[in-house]
């Protein structure tokens, strides 16, 4: 299991001079818009991350998938996307394994060896800065968004939910 995730955090990010700041803030509840409001940013600068399985195909790998707060993913095409034919979501006791974090309090960094970093594209366009819980739901990390790209490096796969249209009668 992975240990001491804000320490990792600070010393990955120190050691590739990242622009960032740690916060350390109320506990918000599991919803992007609480903790948006606690740390004060925009819902869209948060970086979610999903622990999860895809298999099919002869794969099986977890992956941690980052994508804008304010978004949804679809996981089938992020299944594809690593030539798998489904994926899913982990258990709690997975995500603890993986990342040493409740749900809720999980990095966009893979920090254990079996994790595949991804990312979906948009992560890295729409702010200068982006901000995620740093192993805890009362921390969290505000980072420039080049120089997370830098440092982490995710694969980067386009797997949004596609907005759904509303037709007007």
């Amino acid at each position: 299991m992975v240990e001491n995730v804000l320490q990792k955090l600070c010393d990955k990010f120190d050691a590739g001079h990242a622009r960032y700041r740690v916060l350390h803030h109320p506990a918000g509840d599991r919803s992007s818009e609480s903790v948006a409001k606690v740390r004060g940013t925009a819902i869209g600068q948060g970086a979610k991350a999903l622990v999860c399985m895809a298999k099919g195909n002869g794969v099986k790998q977890y992956v941690l998938a980052v994508l804008p707060a304010d978004q949804q993913a679809d996981l089938k095409k992020l299944a594809h996307a690593l030539g798998a034919t489904r994926a899913g979501l982990c258990s709690p006791e997975e995500v603890m394994e993986l990342t040493g974090c409740i749900l809720g309090a999980v990095p966009p960094v893979a920090l254990h060896e079996k994790l595949l970093g991804v990312a979906d594209p948009s992560l890295f366009t729409r702010y200068e800065e982006l901000a995620f819980n740093a192993g805890a739901r009362d921390v969290s990390i505000i980072i420039n968004t080049e120089d997370f790209h830098r440092i982490v490096a995710p694969k980067e796969i386009p797997f949004l939910r596609d907005a759904e249209v509303t037709e007007i009668a």
